[in-house]
């Protein structure tokens, strides 16, 4: 593994983001129902003025894929689409071990998103090492991680 960029923030993430998928031409993000969903909405907004479409699988269930689409009120999901594309974004909520997601059946949902397709990519998206702390790096063959890390302050005034 080696580190390409660093960067902070939202902004940084989405800026990486943007450069790794500039070439996509359908991006699928893959993530758990409520909680992934805004992430996926959020990081569709900084491409939304490409030709790439975009798309949400809830968990592992491919056959319920939605479109990400552009409203007055930002990204948000839309209709039922075909499940396949050429690029994949896992979101890191789908590690986190409550949500129960076996790592071969992702695999397998992979292989299926992907089929057909030619000069495919697969990205992890996620906070806090989730990926690496869950070992999904090595079973699943990501071909970039976007770690992230928040901090937080709360003051009361």
């Amino acid at each position: 593994m080696e580190v390409i960029n660093n960067a902070s923030g939202i902004g940084g993430l989405l800026t990486s983001f943007r450069e790794i998928v500039k070439d996509s031409k359908r991006v699928m993000f893959i993530g758990t129902a409520g909680f992934c969903t805004p992430f996926a909405e959020l990081m569709a907004y900084v491409i939304r003025d490409t030709p790439i479409e975009v798309g949400f699988i809830p968990d592992i269930r491919h056959h319920e894929a939605k479109a990400i689409v552009s409203t007055p009120s930002g990204m948000q999901i839309g209709d039922d689409i075909d499940h396949h594309a050429d690029t994949i974004v896992l979101l890191g909520g789908l590690a986190m071990p409550k949500m129960k997601i076996d790592v071969d059946e992702m695999k397998e949902t992979l292989d299926s998103i992907l089929e057909d397709a030619e000069n495919t990519l697969v990205i992890g998206v996620c906070f806090q090492s989730m990926f690496e702390t869950q070992c999904w790096i090595g079973p699943i063959d990501f071909d970039y991680v976007i770690d992230s890390d928040i901090s937080i302050s709360t003051i009361k005034v």
